[in-house]
């Protein structure tokens, strides 16, 4: 049996940038027990297979596998996702802005499309889930010797060494600037022994004019050496940053650089909404191009 496919660049408006993300529109006829290997045979960091909704008011059932196991959610393959079925013309396009719910594991997921001239060129998610913390996090020291990294390069008096979840939960580390996010050498003995699955490293130092911060994101325990971009990681970013801000109610913006390191420059803009002090809600958003589409036998 044949199934089609296609394959784009996520978080990027040029092609061989962003994140590679392969997608499956009609997955109905896949062997469960083939999705995984599927997901394996591709090694891109994400594979989305797509099915009808269980509930029709929604738009899409979309499941998502790394090379190692099937998430309950993730940024990339949601956005470039729906760009990807607007392209195909599988989603109607409704005008410049077109919103669609895609039914993930950690349950609804709204997204908007936006067009330029009937084409979709940018998508953005609303996280389902509101951002959920915990500072039950291992010593300095240890964090440091796993990024193989002196203690004085992790900021962590200006940004609170902390786990975020908006569905999955990433630890957040500040470090001194570009340079120093360069040199990181991750140690995977230390990560397992931690059992850290996703640690998201930022600094301030951002190199293009109006982003705010530089960031690399390192999950080798669910086989992802390093992802390019990290959209579920940038959502849970928001909800970091939006409870550091001072902002009481209102809407606060970031723009994050990702993938530099890796020759695959992705650019990721989030945003939080707050209310009397709250985290209301987080998005993130950034476009994609369509690379390949072919079929695979199966």
């Amino acid at each position: 049996m044949k199934v089609k496919f296609y394959t784009c660049d996520v978080f990027t408006d040029q092609r061989f940038g962003g994140n590679q993300l392969a997608v499956f529109p009609d997955a109905v006829n896949i062997p469960e027990d083939r999705l995984q290997a599927i997901a394996k045979e591709f090694n891109f960091s994400e594979t989305t297979f797509v099915y009808p909704p269980k509930d029709p008011a929604n738009t899409k059932k979309v499941r998502i596998f790394t090379p190692g196991n099937e998430l309950p959610f993730a940024g990339h393959p949601t956005v470039g996702t729906a760009i990807t079925l607007g392209i195909i013309g599988d989603i109607k396009l409704t005008g410049s802005e077109t919103k669609i719910i895609f039914e993930e594991g950690v349950g609804p997921v709204p997204v908007t499309i936006r067009s330029v001239n009937g084409k979709p060129t940018f998508a953005q998610l609303s996280a389902a889930k509101l951002p959920e913390f915990s500072e039950h996090v291992p010593t300095v020291h240890t964090l440091a010797a796993m990024l193989t990294l002196t203690r004085e390069e992790i900021m962590d008096s200006q940004f609170p060494i902390q786990f975020v979840s908006v569905g999955f939960p990433f630890l957040f580390i500040a470090v001194k600037n570009r340079e120093t996010l360069k040199r990181i050498r991750v140690n995977t003995q230390i990560m397992e022994e931690l059992q850290l699955k996703e640690v998201f490293i930022f600094t301030t130092d951002a190199e293009q004019s109006g982003f705010h911060f530089r960031a690399r994101m390192f999950a080798p325990l669910i086989g992802i050496t390093e992802d390019p971009a990290t959209g579920s990681g940038a959502a849970a970013f928001a909800g970091y940053l939006a409870a550091k801000d001072p902002l009481e109610s209102g809407t606060l913006k970031w723009n994050i650089e990702q993938g530099f390191e890796m020759g695959r420059p992705s650019l990721l803009f989030i945003e939080a909404d707050k209310k009397n002090g709250a985290t209301t809600a987080v998005r993130v958003g950034g476009n994609a191009v369509m690379m390949t589409e072919g079929f695979l036998e199966i």
